[in-house]
């Protein structure tokens, strides 16, 4: 892939993500335990226009994957912020859509529940950052179920395309075993194609191809 292949929203979150120090190069131990040579945290957006930058981005990777849905789900917490910008975002293209998020703890006063905002109802698209261990993403989808609505998708910021334990990606093992699409704005494979681009970063991309040799996934 050369930097010419990249879509320009992809091209406009990496730019972003560095701006922000969303994206740090360097060596990071990760829950897993392994080392890797970068690190990427939704947190650091943490300003009004980075996050409407970021709403864009996440938009215009949801209508260029072209899947059907009806509403957005941000997991709690960082999938909060990101589905609520996305739904701005698609907004101001024209499509205003219900959203909904959860609390991490039920509440047992005023309307009480773990739900907030649209009832979940027809096809319910997951918003969130990452899928690390996709423990977020398999609770979103047993709420969705519970509530009769069907998900119907995945949309995050990153996919690292690593394999896990299983020999398959996060990304990969939610879409099998739940059989619908996880789509991300970039992976491994843009961030890849972006540092070649950038005579600035080659030091990085090399670790990140040392990296992607000894734990991607095809």
């Amino acid at each position: 892939m050369h930097a010419l292949d990249m879509h320009e929203h992809q091209t406009h979150f990496l730019d972003l993500a560095l701006r922000c120090e969303a994206l740090r190069f360097g060596q990071f131990t990760l829950k897993s335990g392994r080392l890797s040579p970068y690190f990427f945290n939704a947190g650091r957006f943490d300003h009004g226009a980075a996050l409407g930058l970021l709403g864009e981005c996440y938009a215009q990777a949801l209508i260029e994957a072209g899947i059907g849905f009806d509403m957005l789900f941000g997991p709690a917490y960082k999938g909060i912020p990101l589905a609520t910008t996305t739904a701005i975002a698609l907004a101001a293209r024209g499509r205003d859509i219900p959203l909904a998020f959860n609390r991490k703890e039920a509440k047992t006063h005023g309307e009480g529940g773990s739900l907030i905002g649209a009832p979940l109802q027809g096809r319910v698209l997951i918003v969130d950052d990452v899928v690390t261990a996709g423990t977020a993403v398999r609770e979103s989808i047993a709420l969705i179920h519970a509530a009769g609505a069907t998900p119907c998708g995945v949309l995050v910021a990153l996919d690292r395309q690593e394999r896990g334990e299983s020999g398959l990606s996060a990304t990969q093992e939610i879409a099998r075993q739940f059989s619908i699409p996880v789509v991300s704005i970039a992976r491994l494979g843009e961030l890849l194609t972006y540092t070649a681009a950038h005579p600035a970063l080659a030091e990085h991309r090399q670790h990140l191809l040392a990296y992607r040799a000894q734990y991607g996934v095809e």
